[in-house]
């Protein structure tokens, strides 16, 4: 065996390639983009009309710390299709979380 295992940051091209995602996972990426994108809503609501009434902080205060905690899981295991999308969760469930608390 060479001195660079396949593992290695340093080795070649073939070694790195990305295996091609699951059917599961291609699905979960779409699904995390739609809800995401379902999410888009209630964040206008929010900012725009200034109107957080019916809308739980505690319920989206425990979301945002979810998905912070995902969002550390998704890294630790190296996994885009977690880390990604919390991404885009932690960004949207905030801006409810600071929208209720500025609009209460």
């Amino acid at each position: 065996m060479n001195a660079v295992s396949a593992h290695s940051p340093c080795a070649g091209h073939d070694a790195q390639r990305a295996p091609t995602p699951s059917t599961l996972e291609q699905t979960l990426r779409v699904l995390s983009v739609v809800t995401l994108l379902m999410t888009v809503p209630q964040v206008l609501i929010i900012w725009l009309s200034g109107d957080a009434s019916g809308v739980s902080l505690a319920s989206w205060s425990a979301y945002l710390a979810s998905a912070c905690l995902w969002f550390v899981y998704g890294i630790q295991k190296q996994d885009k299709t977690i880390y990604v999308a919390c991404i885009g969760w932690i960004i949207l469930d905030a801006a409810i979380v600071v929208g209720i608390v500025m609009n209460s």
